[in-house]
């Protein structure tokens, strides 16, 4: 009977439309996505945003191209710091604590892992960027 009931529910399943993001502009990557960017469109597409609190001042990881689904991995946070960034490499071990400069290999936001290297010993880590910009490594 149970088996019965759930063919008989895919066979009678219609599609669902449902209120998605679709930018206003063509985005291109790296840009900040603001609330004027946006437009919401019914339309039936699996995974696509629809809360715009998911992605307003939010980064554009990929160009947005006008009336197509926001999806989100097109968006994430902003990053803190762009390749070529002087930053702080913090290594931290008990109550010792190193700090040295280092030049980013990559760009990334907070929390991400990026590759940097350290300019006294030309050595490359990689290291996970703290909302100050510094990077972590262990």
């Amino acid at each position: 009977m149970k088996r019965i009931l759930a063919i008989l529910m895919l066979i009678c399943a219609q599609p669902a439309w449902a209120d998605i993001l679709v930018p206003v502009r063509t985005i291109r990557a790296k840009e900040i996505v603001t609330a004027e960017d946006l437009a919401i469109k019914q339309a039936e597409v699996l995974g696509a945003l629809s809360d715009p609190a998911e992605v307003i001042g939010k980064e554009a990881r990929v160009a947005l191209y006008v009336g197509r689904p926001v999806r989100a991995g097109d968006v994430g946070p902003p990053a803190i710091v762009e390749r070529n960034d002087l930053v702080t490499i913090r290594f931290r071990q008990g109550g010792l604590i190193i700090l040295t400069e280092g030049r980013s290999l990559g760009r990334g936001a907070d929390g991400e892992v990026i590759r940097v290297m350290n300019l006294s010993s030309r050595t490359t880590v990689s290291g996970r960027i703290a909302p100050d910009g510094t990077v972590e490594v262990n």
